[in-house]
């Protein structure tokens, strides 16, 4: 079944005025990712998300046609390693693993539809009828003194087992913060925390000194993602699990920590690391390796029905019956419109979990109309 056309779709929802929220590095004034669509010889359509620069990611899309149009759905995996062979002065840190990321996910949507089967039975099977979720959220804004308690609030009065809050503004900030809402959560919600690689390595270790006795499920990016050497030095000292992961490429990227056992928690977003393709072979190196994965998910609907197929694909190894700490897919509360209201079927959270579709691809549905007013 051959790739008859594909098309990217750049979509953004401004946020209203003096709604900005974010991470310590900068705050989002509005959502925006870039929606792929691939159609095929017989009209099947998939679905897929690019995250990244949506202008960047169109300016790509000439090349990447030029090898994909013609090409089996099946067989798209052997042209993006062709890319990757042919264009290896590029790198893959970059909009061109952005771009294939998103056609990836499409390609995964319309075989999943030509077979009339669901994603994660293409990626080895369902081992679980739902996946769980952490919501992330506790965002830095405009006043985080007035806004950071009603969001801890609202985390509390949804159940949730396990949230993300964002810190890194200073380490008396961040214990200030985690103490907060350690207080409003209770002691059996699993709280971790997310840096953004906003400090330094000192900065790093006084934080999560500061933090541990509150209890942290993970620190999240405490140094930016090249500083390999910097997380194998803080994860052989930190009393708590180093995440990290969103900011890298392809299974590679992640091979640089992984040797290093610089790392406890592998976070690939399937929507910038190299799509479900690489994601499969970054999975396959936690498993190896005896590591944690939990997929970074902030863009829209399509990439977290992605993450959901991914993760209830993946194998419980090492355990059997007996889970210790389920694999997360990240669930964003912040106000995104994207994350709902680009989809006709929208995959929401109860209880901690999400179900996973059942029919064939990824199992949503597209509202193109919403498509163009997000445009």
């Amino acid at each position: 079944m051959k790739i008859k056309d594909i098309a990217f779709h750049a979509v953004q929802a401004p946020l209203p005025a003096g709604k900005a929220y974010g991470m310590a590095k900068s705050l989002a004034t509005a959502r925006a990712t870039t929606i792929v669509r691939m159609t095929l010889e017989d009209g099947t359509e998939g679905i897929g998300e690019s995250w990244g620069i949506p202008q960047v990611n169109i300016a790509m899309l000439p090349l990447l046609k030029g090898y994909l149009i013609g090409t089996d759905v099946f067989d798209v995996e052997q042209v993006f390693a062709l890319i990757y062979a042919r264009h290896y002065h590029f790198g893959v840190q970059g909009a061109l693993t952005w771009s294939i990321s998103g056609i990836d996910m499409a390609a995964k949507d319309a075989a999943g539809k030509v077979l009339k089967l669901p994603v994660h039975r293409l990626l080895g099977g369902r081992q679980a009828r739902e996946v769980s979720i952490y919501a992330s959220g506790g965002y830095l804004t405009e006043n985080s003194e007035r806004d950071f308690e009603p969001q801890i609030a609202a985390m509390a009065e949804a159940g949730h087992k396990a949230v993300k809050i964002k810190i890194g503004v200073s380490p008396a900030d961040d214990e200030k913060r985690v103490g907060i809402a350690r207080r409003m959560l209770g002691p059996d919600v699993e709280i971790m925390v997310d840096i953004n690689s906003n400090y330094t390595f000192d900065l790093a270790r006084e934080s999560i000194t500061r933090m541990a006795p509150h209890g942290i499920g993970w620190v999240e990016e405490p140094l930016g993602p090249q500083d390999i050497r910097g997380y194998e030095m803080l994860q052989r000292w930190s009393p708590v699990a180093i995440a990290t992961g969103e900011a890298l490429y392809t299974v590679h990227d992640f091979q640089h920590l992984v040797e290093r056992r610089a790392v406890d928690v592998l976070q690939p977003d399937l929507s910038l690391c190299g799509g479900l393709w690489q994601g499969k072979l970054i999975a396959a190196l936690a498993i190896q390796h005896h590591l944690r994965i939990s997929p970074h998910v902030w863009g829209s609907g399509i990439g977290l029905a992605a993450a959901v197929h991914f993760v209830a694909s993946l194998p419980v190894s090492p355990h059997s019956n007996n889970v210790p700490r389920p694999t997360l897919v990240e669930y964003d509360l912040g106000t995104n419109p994207l994350r709902d209201g680009l989809l006709r079927n929208p995959l929401r959270a109860a209880g901690g979990r999400i179900p996973v579709p059942d029919a064939p691809g990824l199992g949503i549905e597209i509202d193109w109309q919403a498509v163009d007013r997000f445009a």
